[in-house]
């Protein structure tokens, strides 16, 4: 099962989301993103002029965790063309159980236990 199968990622393109922050608390982990949303997203609008795709700032958040395991972690660092960080994107987030997800990018790969689905919050 991939992120497109989760309620709350309907809508999202997380392979061009820019991820600008990763944060580890416990049992907490969570991306800070400038999110791509698609056209059936409730907070679609069309690309503002000179970008690709529409984008949303977002935090992606697992909570309630109880094991997270980095499997590889690259300090990677790019700008962002506002002139922000950039670790990369999120190239896959795959559902291995119900309480159970892998995630990678440029940043790493890390797995992640906990008993509900990530929620992604959009700025206001």
């Amino acid at each position: 099962m991939t992120y497109a199968d989760l309620p709350e990622l309907v809508g999202v393109y997380l392979e061009d989301s820019y991820v600008l922050s990763i944060e580890a608390a416990p049992h907490r982990f969570s991306f800070t993103l400038d999110a791509v949303l698609r056209s059936e997203h409730p907070r679609y609008h069309p690309p503002v002029p000179g970008e690709q795709y529409c984008y949303a700032r977002a935090e992606l958040t697992f909570d309630d965790v109880t094991e997270l395991v980095w499997l590889s972690r690259t300090a990677v660092g790019f700008t962002y063309a506002t002139g922000e960080p950039d670790v990369g994107n999120i190239d896959s987030l795959t559902v291995e159980t119900q309480d159970r997800y892998l995630l990678e990018g440029d940043w790493g790969r890390v797995r992640i236990r906990c008993p509900r689905p990530p929620r992604l919050v959009l700025d206001t």
